[in-house]
């Protein structure tokens, strides 16, 4: 419980000392019901927007406004363990903010804080959006332990970009309890570097930029919440037609997590000819475990350096394709989808790409060259796609659950086909189903030219080709529909 001492002074001002209790909670949202602090009213008329300062740079504990030419000052008697440093910073720095909130039977219960900068006060570091970015990260994180509030480390915070050295200055001071600790202390050191006029102007650039990417990323912790292996199965079904036995085993693979709550320990390969539908299959596994996904195509990297990044030594220096992918997701926890694995192994003399892979397939941590700084990978799951095993060194396969996609039956194609792709196109133009029609052998017919294709994405370019015709003949033509028999199949398709 708080301990108030209260005493009475000239002009009628109230001063608080008290000490305030700190309460733990991991809600996204605010309300009157989750606020993120609470305010003593007893005897004082706190309005839904009340403008003011917090004060008692010692203590931070209460809340000082104006009424009719008196300052009162209202206790903090609950503060959201979260948002403790927040409001050291705001007092220690005299911004003027406004509370919305609602009375309650144990205070006013403050659910939204809004810069206001009137009175003298200084504005933010950011031009717009500074504070409400803070909230929206500090209602992101989990709640801090107690010995990380007892001991006033860095507050956690989400939504615009840190560019500027003191935005991020302030980020850091604010917020700097949700960044991993060693993270936290390379911004630090950074922030010194960015600042120093000791260094070249070129050094302080680097140091500014790797800080703006890191600071941008929203460091999530490894724990996952359970999957619905319904929703799974539904999410699967939607992107790919039968294939029992490798829905099967994806499903197997990361329903793991509803008894570990963390990521499997190792990420999928899926391996089979072109067309099979391997990409669908890594695009529904991010849509189940609803995370961002980002692509790496080891074919068109030939030099590690471009997963790695160049060092800072250099002026032209820039993050490897990883870092940036962490940064472009805007979060640490996301799905890799590395696309033709096969092609990683071809290095043009200054390495080999595969042996970046390694690092980041370990989940010990990457290390990109030009952020100088061990990256958190726990939260980020692999998979990858090839169409030759054959091509792949041993310690790459050994990092992956290895899932072998077959291709397609032509009874399988026929119904892929005349059920899913040329509705799929259809849908998309804008055209009935009675606009385009298969008759008679139509279909054998568009089997029989690519019976020696593997997957279908020859098919649905026939869907395509077909489809597209048929809205010709309907638009400039002025005909009802077009219906294909075989004839016009084998003349039209190539």
């Amino acid at each position: 419980m708080p301990v108030f001492d209260f005493s009475s002074l000239p002009g009628e001002e109230r001063v608080a000392e008290c000490t305030y209790t700190v309460f733990r909670t991991n809600t996204s949202t605010t309300s009157p019901e989750q606020p993120i602090l609470v305010l003593d009213n007893r005897g004082i008329n706190l309005k839904h927007h009340t403008s003011g300062v917090f004060t008692n740079p010692a203590k931070r504990t209460a809340f000082e406004f104006k009424e009719k030419n008196t300052t009162i000052s209202a206790d903090i008697l609950q503060i959201d363990a979260r948002f403790v440093s927040l409001l050291k910073w705001l007092g220690e720095n005299h911004i003027n903010v406004r509370l919305s909130g609602a009375k309650r039977k144990d205070g006013y219960a403050v659910y939204k804080i809004r810069e206001i900068g009137l009175g003298g006060g200084e504005k933010l570091s950011a031009e717009d959006g500074f504070l409400q970015y803070m909230i929206e990260r500090l209602l992101a994180s989990d709640a801090p332990s107690e010995e990380a509030v007892d001991e006033e480390k860095e507050e956690a915070g989400d939504s615009m970009k840190l560019t500027s050295i003191q935005s991020i200055s302030d980020f850091i001071n604010c917020a700097g309890r949700t960044l991993p600790d060693n993270i936290r202390l390379w911004a630090r050191r950074n922030l010194a570097v960015a600042r120093s006029h000791e260094v070249s102007q070129e050094e302080r650039r680097h140091a500014q930029h790797a800080l703006s990417i890191m600071m941008n990323i929203q460091w999530k912790s490894n724990y996952f919440e359970a999957i619905d292996p319904v929703e799974a199965r539904r999410i699967l079904d939607e992107e790919l037609y039968g294939m029992e036995s490798v829905k099967q085993r994806i499903i197997e693979t990361i329903i793991q997590i509803n008894r570990t709550h963390t990521l499997p320990a190792y990420g999928l390969l899926l391996i089979g000819p072109a067309g099979t539908g391997k990409s669908q299959i890594a695009y529904a596994v991010a849509r189940i475990l609803k995370l961002p996904w980002t692509t790496l195509d080891m074919s068109s990297i030939n030099d590690p350096e471009q997963l790695t990044g160049s060092s800072r030594i250099y002026a032209n220096a820039k993050p490897g394709i990883i870092m940036e992918a962490f940064s472009m997701a805007g979060e640490s926890n996301l799905v890799f989808i590395i696309n033709e694995l096969d092609k990683a192994a071809s290095g043009k003399g200054n390495g080999n790409p595969a042996d970046v892979l390694l690092t980041l397939l370990d989940n010990l941590g990457f290390t990109d060259n030009y952020m100088e700084c061990m990256i958190p990978t726990s939260g980020v799951y692999p998979i990858a796609t090839a169409n030759d095993k054959n091509q792949i060194s041993a310690p790459l396969m050994s990092r992956f659950a290895v899932i072998e996609i077959p291709d397609y039956t032509p009874e399988e194609k026929k119904i892929i086909f005349s059920q899913y792709a040329l509705p799929k196109v259809l849908k998309r133009l804008g055209m009935n189903e009675n606009e385009c029609v298969l008759a008679g052998d139509a279909l054998e017919a568009i089997m029989e030219i690519y019976a020696e294709t593997s997957g279908i994405r020859d098919l649905e370019q026939a869907a395509e080709h077909l489809a597209a015709h048929a809205l010709y003949q309907i638009e400039v033509n002025h005909v009802d529909s077009v219906t294909f028999d075989a004839k016009m199949v084998k003349e039209l398709l190539p």
